[in-house]
């Protein structure tokens, strides 16, 4: 009797748990479905190559999902035309954005590194209160900051300035970078992984504190430090508000991809027959993104997951 109780339960028990994971798997796919359409429109309208009657490119957005013709002509129009007075306009906003990511890249890695390595390993007053303050700043988002950034690089030139607008960018990449030790949480929890006994004994060596963060510290974080390299590269090739407001609407030469893909169909002068290359620019834009994350992957979620550890 107790036999047939217990296997009428297990029975039970493995039915819903089928009944359980149909329902999760079929929601899973139908999220995963309507976020990839988007996405494949976006392709599909980047190698969309149509003609009216009269031999006139359509650029528009069309009622058919698939192409009726498939081509890279508007590839070679993003690369070879004029927008906003500026030729070859998409290729210089790529090298912008291009420099600014490499820039920003380089400058964030290095002070979130040091201040998680500080934080993590080195003992000082107000040590707890700065970490609860970070926290709570990090609550709020960062465009709340967004006019107080802009006005201040503006009273020492660095936007806004007629005679140099390349100045500009120096500011976007200070915008970026300057508060960027701030986001120093997961990093610092990798670094509470490292023993203790390491930075002790080169101490003890005679090695100050930033040959212990140079030399001990940095080769043993590699996935920490591609980590973060990859969220600072792809800051600025993602973002959009900070760039609009620092380089305004006046720099055309000087914008990022963002804000020059978004002037496409929706600036000053909108024209919705740039719909395709705009859609040919997106695809553009994630090539450099999509190539690291597949190439760095590994280290991407060695890092994530070291950086998880409570410290």
């Amino acid at each position: 009797m107790m036999n047939d109780i217990s296997k009428k339960k297990v029975a039970s028990q493995s039915r819903n748990r089928r009944i359980s994971l149909a329902v999760t798997y079929t929601v899973l796919v139908i999220l995963a479905i309507v976020w990839l359409i988007p996405l494949l429109w976006i392709f599909l309208s980047a190698f969309r190559c149509e003609y009216q009657a009269d031999g006139t490119f359509i650029g528009r957005v069309t009622s058919n999902f698939f192409p009726r013709a498939i081509g890279f002509e508007n590839f070679r129009l993003l690369f070879t035309k004029t927008y906003y007075g500026v030729d070859r306009a998409f290729l210089k906003w790529i090298l912008n954005t291009l420099v600014i990511a490499v820039i920003d890249c380089i400058i964030s890695t290095f002070l979130v590194l040091s201040v998680a390595y500080c934080i993590a390993k080195l003992k000082f007053k107000l040590r707890k209160a700065f970490m609860n303050i970070t926290m709570i700043l990090g609550l709020f988002p960062g465009f709340m900051s967004m006019i107080a950034i802009y006005f201040l690089l503006k009273s020492i030139g660095l936007t806004g300035n007629p005679t140099h607008p390349e100045y500009s960018l120096v500011g976007l990449v200070l915008a970026y970078s300057a508060g960027a030790g701030l986001g120093f949480q997961i990093a610092k929890g990798f670094f509470d992984v490292i023993p203790n006994a390491l930075v002790e004994s080169a101490k003890l060596d005679g090695c100050t504190n930033f040959k212990v963060f140079w030399k001990i510290i940095l080769p043993l974080a590699k996935p920490i430090i591609i980590y973060q390299a990859l969220m600072s590269f792809t800051g600025p090739w993602m973002d959009f508000i900070f760039a609009k407001v620092i380089i305004g609407a006046d720099n055309a030469a000087y914008w990022t991809v963002s804000v020059g893909l978004y002037s496409m169909l929706f600036g000053t002068h909108p024209d919705t027959n740039l719909f395709t290359q705009f859609a040919a620019g997106c695809v553009i834009v994630a090539i450099p993104i999509v190539t690291l994350f597949m190439f760095l992957q590994k280290y991407y979620v060695e890092g994530v997951t070291a950086g998880a550890v409570k410290g």
